[in-house]
């Protein structure tokens, strides 16, 4: 290792240097400085090397371990660091040059090989520090996931949330200390879970049993999985504007005059990289769309309470903008004048002023102008007949 190279991230499992590799016993032999939990440096024996435990919130270390420039520093992570652990965030502050990363198997790895999981396709989670709605998009029949969660409690707290979705029947595999001697297994269905002596580390891993609480893999979610006030870009529109909308990998859609936020919130369904902003004037609305997000897993949705365009100055510059609610001439003129070209912008309107406001511009800044008319069956006296919606204009065009 390099003089510069002082810093080395080993990957420990539970069964402590039993189970490392040679060349994280050597760094570990070789360190000066030894840095990481109370339970990592239990498992670990001593070596007269400095040991510092890693305080708790994680980033107040993160200052203590750049005091130790220069020095040897072997870091204890929980196996993979690189996997919903410590190890990406400290590679952010510290120069390549200046540590490197020996990993152990992830508890991922060590819960496949115990149920005789074919990793490739099951959804792997760190949900120790996040909501358990983020399972939510991935909540289909017979998907399996495996996840590490924050304690023995949270474990519990995760079957009530499956069961309140009515996956009550869905079986549980609660593992505990993976890899070492405390290991530990046991099986429960979500819905009767009454493990009370559950010990962290702990991960959980199930196959998804009882009524279905997916989400739908095309654009257009049904309307009642987003609360409203009556305020929401309706299905079958919300599906031609999301295909029109066109999002794609790390793109950045702002939706302007969000209402229920569906259409920012179907956007972050198109791809775990994309991002959205959903600006909303009125307060109530801007917490129901907080709401929605949350609920469905995307709480990374960001909200911004206000008027359009003041509140637009600032923001981060998207890739595509929807225009739902808000139109007219001057936030109009603001988004074509101010945003980059390339842009591509989407503006659906329903009124007589709208409309013809929308025709303006497509003659002026060409793209396409489109009308849709949609009609449900309905029940008139005896029979049935079609009852026909607003019809809805939309303009598309890349700025």
């Amino acid at each position: 290792m390099s003089e510069a190279r002082w810093l080395t991230i080993i990957g420990l499992g539970e069964d402590g240097p039993e189970g490392l590799s040679p060349a994280s016993l050597d760094a570990l032999h070789a360190a000066e400085v030894i840095m990481g939990s109370e339970r990592h440096l239990s498992l670990v024996r001593d070596s007269g090397a400095e040991r510092i435990t890693w305080p708790i919130p994680f980033d107040d270390g993160l200052p203590v371990l750049e005091g130790l420039r220069g020095r040897k520093v072997a870091v204890l992570a929980s196996g993979d660091p690189f996997w919903f652990g410590a190890g990406s965030v400290i590679a952010r502050r510290f120069a390549p040059g200046e540590w490197r990363a020996i990993p152990g198997a992830s508890v991922f790895s060590l819960v496949a090989a115990r149920l005789g999981w074919p990793l490739e396709r099951v959804v792997c989670l760190g949900l120790h520090a996040v909501p358990f709605a983020r399972l939510r998009p991935h909540l289909a029949a017979g998907q399996r996931t495996i996840a590490t969660v924050r304690d023995g409690a949270a474990v519990g707290e995760l079957a009530a949330y499956l069961d309140g979705l009515g996956l009550g029947e869905t079986r549980m595999h609660v593992l505990e200390a993976l890899g070492g001697p405390r290991e530990r297994r046991r099986e429960v269905a979500a819905g009767s879970y009454a493990l009370e002596d559950v010990a962290h580390p702990v991960a959980v891993a199930f196959e998804v049993a009882g009524s279905n609480a997916g989400l739908s893999a095309a654009s257009g979610q049904s309307d009642d999985v987003f609360e409203s006030d009556g305020q929401m870009t309706k299905r079958p529109i919300r599906a031609i504007t999301l295909s029109a909308l066109a999002p794609r990998p790390g793109e950045r859609l702002w939706d302007i005059g969000s209402g229920s936020g569906s259409v920012a919130i179907e956007w972050l369904m198109a791809h775990v990289s994309t991002q959205a902003v959903a600006i909303e004037a009125r307060a109530d609305r801007a917490a129901r769309i907080r709401k929605n997000a949350t609920a469905l897993g995307l709480d990374r949705l960001v909200v911004v309470e206000g008027q359009a365009p003041e509140s637009l100055s600032g923001l981060e510059v998207p890739d595509a903008v929807f225009i739902g609610g808000g139109l007219d001439r001057g936030l109009l003129d603001w988004v074509w004048g101010d945003l980059a070209p390339g842009t591509r912008v989407v503006a659906n309107a329903v009124t007589l002023e709208t409309t013809a406001l929308l025709a303006e511009a497509q003659a002026e800044f060409g793209g396409t102008l489109t009308r849709i008319e949609l009609a449900e069956a309905a029940p008139v006296g005896r029979f049935r007949g079609w009852k026909t919606a607003y019809p809805v204009v939309q303009w598309c065009v890349a700025r």
